[in-house]
């Protein structure tokens, strides 16, 4: 069958271009304009009737659903709210989040999103995205059929977002509702960065669940049997990794909230052979790492200078671990000098030789040698109160779930050892939080640096405002995703990711009493945008990795950067085919559009990007 409608842009310039008519067109999100399509548009395409008589702008309608949205009890019950309208007009929905930023993101995205996946199966109402089963979808012929399904071509996919649900933000494993996750990362990437919302692919792999209370749930969507790991687990993984590279050679593949264990080893496997990066590891890092390097500037200090206590060394925390001691190297640190100024705690305190350990936690296990003047609890284990007494850290870092973790007393002790202690409890939920900033700033007197997983309110002390900076990796992964896809880029560098997280640092206003030590997510898509130039100008550093040159990254990322504006409408009896893409295989060209195709429609796609004066690499 032939394809139904095609998005098309050239010079900044948007057009629509529809092959369906009445009912057809208001039942697709992309097409479905409601009361902002003209009379003639309507008596074009076959609305007359369908639509109330008036005729609105789109800024009218973010307002009357700005009013909607405002009258929802609860925020679960205005992410459902958003969610129908993203399933009814997604230019709308993408329009109104970007107006509305600051109070939308912790809707779509943390913390509301952990609710709402946890309600998935009593809640669902329309498919959104790919589900993936380890059961149905076994092999590469398997997966690639049933990405083909989806509609897209192999040059209609920038980002594909994936995730196996096990370990999701703070609530753990929960089966096929983990792809709520993937889509709110599709939307940001979106929102944030100005990737078209079609080019962003959302998809859950289900191989079952150990959570109980979904097994038992007689409304569970998911596979009813425990999660299946080993080698069948690795087998359905690679099936799908060599699927996404034959349907969609050249998307971003984005790990999203696998388990601790599997989640370095997929990177590990798979980082060196295509493009992907695991946001838990990396983009936490980036964010992390962002907010240090931000508050050593405020302290007039090298991050090579600190020391690191990380309570929670786990997926996020050895990542962030990772990622600071690559640049206190660079500093002038040797590897074994930089290691040594971490101390990473699990779940059985502090990590050191001889104890139990996972193997990415092992190059930071502390010699027990140096640890025969510490107190260990009546289980032999070394606490976090222990290791701030010993360590003396300058920086606390708090990935651990545990809600409290960071006490009064734990803190004054710290305090006592640094001026401007930099402190992070980055937790999600708020519930699980380390700390508050209100807490931490009496306790500190007002002197602590902070940045928080969640977001917060800011504080008022002394007759001073201290706005608290989120450590959100919205701040980072969408605009990597940008510099990525545009500069064509072979791989995802470690690089490239140290450039995003110094082009965020170096957006604070470091100097100003109570300033945040992070940007504003109301600034979300400027900072893309500028995250999107480093890591552009990073990729193009390195042999091999950038496919496509920008003589003017800053211009030509903002050209990328799609805005939620309904377009210009061509109504067409049939969409044309565009010209086969050349088989070039050192670069792809910047391509024009976009269109979802029913099935037996085979013919490439061109992008929706527009057109921009860039050299082959």
């Amino acid at each position: 069958m032939p394809r139904q409608f095609q998005f098309h842009t050239e010079d900044g310039h948007e057009t629509a271009q529809i092959a369906v008519r009445g009912r057809q067109v208001l039942a697709r999100p992309m097409l479905n304009y409601g009361s902002a399509y003209t009379m003639e548009q309507r008596d074009a395409l076959g609305l007359r009737g369908l639509i109330p008589p008036a005729v609105n702008t789109i800024e009218q309608q973010v307002a009357r659903c700005y009013g909607q949205f405002s009258m929802q009890p609860t925020n679960l019950a205005k992410y459902v709210y958003l969610n129908s309208l993203q399933d009814l007009n997604e230019i709308l929905f993408h329009r109104l989040v970007a107006e509305h930023l600051e109070e939308m993101m912790p809707i779509i995205y943390t913390p509301t999103v952990g609710e709402a996946i946890q309600e998935f199966s009593s809640t669902f109402d329309r498919q959104r995205g790919m589900y993936l089963s380890i059961d149905h979808d076994v092999d590469v012929e398997g997966i690639t059929s049933a990405l083909a399904a989806y509609g897209n071509g192999p040059d209609d996919i920038d980002i594909v977002v994936v995730t196996d649900s096990e370990g999701i933000l703070g609530i753990g494993d929960q089966g096929v509702g983990g792809i709520r996750i993937a889509i709110g990362k599709s939307a940001v990437y979106t929102t944030a960065a100005g990737v078209h919302p079609m080019r962003v692919l959302p998809v859950v792999l289900d191989v079952g669940t150990d959570n109980l209370a979904l097994l038992h749930d007689p409304n569970y969507l998911g596979l009813r049997h425990e999660r299946v790991r080993g080698e069948r687990y690795d087998q359905f993984i690679d099936a799908f990794v060599e699927a996404v590279k034959e349907r969609f050679p050249h998307a971003l593949l984005h790990w999203e909230d696998f388990g601790a264990t599997n989640a370095h080893q997929v990177l590990e496997r798979y980082r060196d052979e295509i493009c992907t990066f695991n946001d838990d590891i990396q983009g936490t890092a980036a964010i992390v790492v962002a907010s240090v390097l931000a508050a050593c500037r405020a302290k007039e200090e090298k991050l090579s200078e600190q020391r690191v206590v990380i309570h929670g060394a786990g997926t996020a925390g050895i990542g962030i671990a990772d990622l600071m001691r690559d640049i206190m190297i660079s500093e002038g640190l040797s590897e074994e000098e930089a290691t040594a100024r971490f101390w990473g705690l699990g779940s059985r305190g502090l990590i050191h030789t001889g104890g139990k350990m996972r193997p990415f936690q092992e190059r930071y296990a502390r010699d027990t040698a140096e640890l025969e003047e510490w107190k260990a609890d009546d289980d032999g284990n070394y606490s976090l109160e222990e290791t701030v007494r010993q360590a003396k850290p300058t920086v606390l870092i708090g990935t651990s779930a545990q809600a409290g973790a960071f006490h009064e007393e734990l803190v004054r002790e710290m305090a006592e050892h640094t001026d401007r202690p930099i402190i992070l409890p980055l937790s999600n939920p708020t519930s699980k939080a380390e700390a508050v900033p209100e807490d931490l700033l009496e306790w500190t007197d007002g002197k602590a640096l902070i940045a928080t997983g969640s977001p917060f309110k800011p504080v008022v002390r002394d007759d001073a405002t201290y706005s608290i900076a989120q450590a959100n990796n919205a701040l980072v992964f969408p605009g990597m995703g940008l510099g990525t896809v545009a500069v064509q880029a072979t791989r995802l560098t470690d690089a490239m990711i140290t450039a995003a997280a110094q082009a965020v640092a170096e957006m604070t206003t470091v100097g100003t009493e109570g300033a945040a030590i992070l940007p504003s997510m109301k600034d979300l898509r400027s900072v893309s945008a500028a995250v999107a130039e480093r890591v552009a100008e990073a990729a193009a550093a390195e042999e091999g990795v950038a496919r496509l040159i920008l003589e003017n990254p800053r211009e030509e990322i903002e050209k990328l950067m799609w805005t939620a504006e309904y377009p210009e409408v061509q109504v067409v009896d049939e969409i044309e085919k565009p010209s086969p893409r050349p088989t070039d295989p050192v670069s792809k060209p910047a391509r024009g559009s976009i269109g979802v195709r029913s099935m037996g429609d085979d013919s490439p796609l061109s992008r929706w990007r527009p057109r921009f004066p860039g050299r082959k690499g």
